[in-house]
Formats: structure tokens, C-alpha cells, sequence
């Protein structure tokens, strides 16, 4: 599929729009100069494999949020039909990166806010549909997540309704906070290990199947 079919497929898909979390700073790679999000898998820098696995879902519109390294970050995602948000307080922690998203006018119309880590290699574009089909079947009344077990994870996706909550977050919060003091009714939606695959570790990346890339 090229880049003119994913923007046809957007424009036709349902109320779901993505936020793809990619402006942290990456502090526990060390000082070797290397960033998780651009280590390659299958030789594509993570931070575009995760883009391409959003376009691949039924979503309505993909949003990046950059901030640490915004150049190379937003380099290797060049060309993709996607949002760019650049978060200038992204060393202020998660939650600006969050605000900073669901600021963006792509999120205004969108029955769900679809809320995807950039450093989760083991995300399919099934899981994220999986995800979506479950909000949709509870009419956008639920919070959706991924878990593992009974293990909570991510993906997560949150109504519209609560969208204000996440634009009063500060600190490094991200979502859990906002799922906990909802008071909404949590659907929990089994992806497996994928759900808990983070990397943040040079060890964590190569164990993943990555390649380190300066």
C-alpha cells in the first residue's frame, strides 16, 4: 500500500485518531550516544516501524509527538502521512507530551484517543484494531487497554470525555493516572507479551531483536 492509499484508507476510517508517544529523552540508554527509537528493527528505525504499524489500523489519523532529538526523530519519519506535534517541554515529563497531543486539531473530532509508546516493538497493526473494535463495540463509553493476563499494558484508549482531564495533567503522569481517576469502566483487551514490551535499555533494544544506532 503507498502513501496515497494510507491517506484515502484515513480519510474513510472510523473515530479513532493515535497519538504515538516519541519525545522522551531516552535517559536510560546511557552515554553512548544511542537512542532507543532509532535503533533498527528488521533495519527500520523503531520510531517509523511504530508509525507504519499505526497507518496500518483503522484509525482516522496518526499524531507524533517529538521532543528529545527532534531532528532525527522527526527525519525518520519523513514522508509518512502522519501529524507532527514538536513538545518544546517534553524534559518536563510525559504529561506535556499527552497535553501537547490532544491540543492538536486532529484529536478534536475524534470519539477515542488512541494513546501508543513509541518503543513498543512487539505492537502489531491487529493489536491496535483489536483495541479500537472492542471501544467501538461499547460506543466510545469505555476505556480500552492492552493487557497481558491480568496484567495491564499498553495501548489504551481513551473517550473524547476525558480529554480535558488529560489536558490538566503535569508531571511525568502519563495515562495510568488519568484511567485510575476516571471513573469510567476499564475494558482490558489480551495482545499478549506485547502489551508489556517497552525498551528503554541498550540491553532491552538488542534483546528485542534491535540493532543500536547513533
Amino acid at each position: 500500500m503507498d502513501l496515497n492509499e494510507l491517506k484515502d484508507r484515513q480519510r474513510s476510517q472510523g473515530p479513532v485518531s493515535v497519538v504515538i508517544l516519541a519525545a522522551g529523552r531516552a535517559s536510560r540508554m546511557g552515554g553512548e550516544g544511542y537512542h532507543k527509537l532509532l535503533a533498527e528493527f528488521e533495519g527500520v528505525p523503531l520510531i517509523r516501524r511504530s508509525v507504519l504499524v499505526a497507518l496500518k489500523c483503522s484509525a482516522s489519523s496518526i499524531t507524533v509527538v517529538s521532543g528529545y532529538q527532534r531532528e532525527k526523530i522527526e527525519k525518520a519519519i519523513s514522508g509518512l502521512p502522519v501529524g507532527i506535534v514538536f513538545n518544546a517541554d517534553y524534559l518536563l515529563g510525559m504529561a506535556s507530551s499527552l497535553v501537547a497531543a490532544c491540543s492538536a486539531a486532529s484529536i478534536r473530532d475524534a470519539e477515542g484517543v488512541l494513546v501508543m509508546l513509541a518503543d513498543m516493538p512487539g505492537i502489531t497493526p491487529h493489536h491496535l484494531d483489536k483495541l479500537i473494535s472492542v471501544f467501538l463495540a461499547n460506543e466510545g463509553r469505555s476505556i480500552v487497554r492492552a493487557v497481558c493476563g491480568e496484567i495491564p499494558g499498553n495501548p489504551a484508549i481513551l473517550p473524547r470525555s476525558l480529554v480535558p482531564m488529560i489536558l490538566g495533567l503535569r508531571g511525568d503522569i502519563g495515562a495510568r493516572q488519568i484511567i485510575e481517576a476516571s471513573g469510567y469502566p476499564v475494558v482490558g483487551v489480551a495482545i499478549g507479551h506485547a502489551a508489556l514490551l517497552d525498551v528503554d535499555t541498550p540491553n532491552e533494544v538488542i534483546a528485542a531483536g534491535g540493532i543500536l544506532v547513533r
